[in-house]
């Protein structure tokens, strides 16, 4: 990368724990690294932990200190400090830190518990470690145009609204499963002014217990991918609740294809629908991708990565993304089976995302539904804080436009 003339700055993280002995070859790699392009070229940054003891009212600077010193024995200056601490450090402590470190005090950063990680940047802007930064590695200084942040920022803390989304799920015991759609949830949120509380809901017990019980006044629902055939049921039911009682609902991968099933079953009258991965029949709505059928040696070989789709016109879809043609990230080998394609069009269901050459379904729809959706790619890959995916954005809307009438019948 070094030899690149594409990026302007190289950030190399090393984890761990100064003093450890797993992180000594990446220390020694990164020491030689800063001699080899020259002192000039190099900046190095420390995070590092200083603790606050509540019963004492007070912080310690010790393990800090030591943390630099060890450095100092592996011959690294870190010449920016960010310190982590539970509280704000006073002026003193950052003094104090910057004298035993042997850094500028202005190096000595703060990096005190936030409300939200998205205060995070925030906080260092005020600091300007950005300015240091640039100014260290010898740059041209440009403006930071963090207007579009703060706003997000604001909405984020204050918001307006707030609404119920209950997200049906595998997974659920393991918050981190599905992180990246809790993140898209607050970007989307922030957009429309609203702060979205989910509801987890295992999927199994959509099969066990009345879906109604489940999700009762929630305001949308998601269901979220995954792979095998527990608790594939569930979201079968659960989508069916969703869409006979016209609440928002967004399918992402395997979201989709439950859909699909429960259209086929429940809408088209296929009574045996179901998926090849799970049950291999003539009513197989859901297939292997032609390509992946020759598969034998299954390992990293499915549909991953960004593909191209085209967005059918008066659409949900094309409504969301305002464009004819988007690439989103993938990660699957099962399709909607295009065998059943004309039948279930007939009976409404509307394919409004399709691959340029319309051999594979990337966005189903009902047109007639408030707002009902399913994506095979996985738009929370692309969503960020101050740029909402479209589909996410589209549906907290939909599900904060529902909330509003219901509230609004309530009140009658």
């Amino acid at each position: 990368l070094s030899e690149s003339d594409e990026y302007d700055i190289i950030i190399t993280e090393i984890g761990g724990t100064v003093g450890d002995i797993e992180s000594l070859p990446f220390i020694e790699a990164m020491r030689q690294l800063m001699h080899q392009v020259g002192k000039k070229n190099a900046l190095a940054i420390h995070v590092t932990l200083v603790p606050y003891i509540p019963s004492a009212g007070e912080v310690k600077t010790k393990p800090t200190q030591h943390s630099v010193k060890n450095l100092l024995e592996l011959g690294i200056q870190p010449e920016l400090l960010i310190c982590r601490s539970e509280i704000k450090l006073s002026a003193d402590i950052r003094e104090k830190i910057a004298l035993f470190c042997n850094v500028d005090s202005r190096a000595v950063i703060s990096a005190y518990d936030c409300s939200s990680i998205y205060e995070v940047p925030l906080v260092f802007y005020k600091e300007k470690v950005d300015q240091f930064v640039i100014k260290r590695l010898g740059l041209q200084e440009q403006k930071i145009h963090f207007e579009g942040w703060e706003v997000f920022f604001k909405r984020l803390k204050n918001p307006k609204y707030n609404i119920e989304i209950g997200v049906c799920g595998k997974y659920v015991e393991h918050l981190d499963a599905y992180k990246s759609i809790m993140e898209s949830f607050i970007h989307a949120g922030a957009e429309n002014d609203t702060k979205v509380s989910i509801r987890l809901v295992k999927a199994e017990d959509c099969e066990t217990t009345p879906t109604e019980k489940l999700l009762e006044g929630i305001d949308g629902l998601l269901v979220p991918g995954g792979f095998g055939e527990r608790g594939v049921e569930g979201k079968i039911n659960a989508i069916r609740y969703a869409r006979e009682n016209d609440i928002p609902f967004f399918g992402i991968c395997l979201g989709l294809q439950c859909a699909v099933i429960e259209f086929a079953r429940n809408v088209a009258g296929i009574k045996s629908a179901h998926s090849s991965e799970f049950k291999k029949n003539r009513f197989s709505v859901i297939d292997l991708m032609t390509e992946q059928k020759s598969v034998k040696n299954i390992g990293g070989t499915m549909r991953l990565g960004a593909y191209p789709c085209v967005i059918e016109k008066n659409t949900k879809a094309s409504d969301a993304y305002k464009q004819d043609y988007i690439t989103e990230r993938h990660r699957h080998r099962y399709e909607v089976n295009n065998k059943f394609r004309t039948e279930l069009g007939r009976k409404g269901l509307v394919f409004s995302g399709l691959s340029p050459d319309r051999t594979l379904v990337e966005i189903i729809e009902l047109p007639k539904h408030r707002w009902y959706l399913g994506c095979q790619f996985h738009p929370e890959l692309k969503s960020r804080a101050t740029k909402a995916h479209p589909l996410f954005r589209e549906f907290v809307k939909a599900s904060l436009q529902y909330s509003l009438e219901k509230k609004e019948l309530e009140n009658k």
